[in-house]
């Protein structure tokens, strides 16, 4: 946050938080409310869509992945009903294509979790030009690994032989890098 340029929240401080993680969802409204914004939360691609729908906010901090469906789906229909929102997207399954689609829809910027509330203060605030700052403490080349290993087996309707056909490995090599914890 040090590095970005920041714009102040303004008038309107209201912020849509759509997560399905209830205790990251509470544990951030209230850092971004200490920090000035409204907040309004909402578990569910459905929540989300209502919210958008009936009190369209400045600001949204969109997961990508829930449980009834694309968190994508919700940031479509608040760049329709408010094309000046800041949408930050949040997901932990960070990957180049859904990053990509994310701010072709109308995403001002994307963070792979854990993000802390600074991170996405400072996403949410800067302003439209400025790069951000690298990484301070970025992802292993092991963790990344894991990370596109479980992206494809997701893509792959957790079909292990298809996946392993997909990456050219053995199928079971494959079990067994999935069978273990995430590297750090």
């Amino acid at each position: 946050m040090k590095d970005r340029e920041l714009q102040d929240i303004g008038e309107d401080k209201s912020l849509m938080l759509l997560d399905d993680d209830e205790p990251f969802l509470r544990r951030l409204a209230r850092a971004m409310e200490k920090r000035g914004f409204v907040v309004e939360m909402a578990g569910s691609v459905a929540a989300g869509r209502a919210i958008a729908t009936a009190r369209p906010p400045a600001y949204a901090v969109i997961d990508l992945r829930l449980e009834d469906g694309n968190g994508l789906d919700v940031v479509e229909l608040l760049r329709e009903k408010r094309p000046d929102a800041k949408i930050v997207v949040l997901t932990g399954y960070g990957a180049i294509a859904t990053a990509v689609a994310a701010v072709k829809i109308g995403a001002t910027d994307y963070l792979s979790k854990p993000a802390d509330a600074n991170d996405i203060l400072g996403a949410l605030l800067a302003k439209k030009d400025a790069l951000p700052p690298p990484p301070e403490n970025p992802m292993s080349a092991d963790r990344v690994r894991w990370e596109h290993i479980q992206r494809v087996y997701e893509l792959c309707d957790r079909n292990v032989s298809e996946t392993a056909r997909r990456l050219s490995m053995h199928r079971r090599t494959l079990q067994r890098i999935l069978a273990k914890r995430s590297p750090r």
